[in-house]
């Protein structure tokens, strides 16, 4: 299900995948022209400003993955890629310099194609612990379902310092 919010944000609700869980109570929040292109500190000035940790810059996986005890905020600072979003069969974005992406933990995602320039800023609550990286293995899921439950849900959108939303 895809949903367009007042401020402008889209939320897209991801269904639990073949190999990849998803996350069954939180959607992907996804900002258009949210940070100034080819500035990534301001990308890290914003996520921080909201509670979310800044961790790293670089570009995004060509496999899926995703994270079951984190949440994650990709904000593309340079360049352009095809993401998708669920698993085999999932949602496709094309996101540009100033798009946020806000995944939740357990939603897959990959890159299906990206400019040479890319740069990704990526952010994590304050207080989350470490990321973890899974694949989709059938020996992951009981384990990384119950690792997302557990998941505390993000008190502020890394965008807007707003409750994020819930299914």
């Amino acid at each position: 299900m895809h949903e367009h919010r007042k401020d402008g944000a889209e939320m897209l609700f991801l269904p639990a995948g073949h190999d990849i869980p998803n996350n069954p109570r939180l959607p992907v929040v996804l900002h258009r022209a949210a940070v100034p292109p080819g500035d990534p500190s301001a990308a890290e000035a914003l996520f921080q400003s909201h509670g979310w940790r800044p961790a790293w810059r670089n570009g995004i996986h060509a496999w899926h993955h995703y994270h079951s005890n984190a949440h994650e905020a990709l904000a593309v600072v340079r360049g352009e890629a095809r993401v998708q979003l669920g698993g085999d069969g999932g949602v496709v974005l094309e996101l540009g310099a100033g798009d946020v992406v806000v995944l939740p933990a357990g939603t897959g995602h990959r890159n299906l194609g990206a400019s040479a320039d890319l740069l990704v800023v990526g952010a994590y609550p304050e207080g989350s612990a470490p990321p973890d990286q899974l694949h989709g293995a059938p020996e992951e899921r009981l384990r990384a379902e119950r690792t997302i439950a557990a998941v505390q849900d993000p008190q502020k959108d890394p965008v807007t310092g707003r409750a994020y939303p819930r299914q």
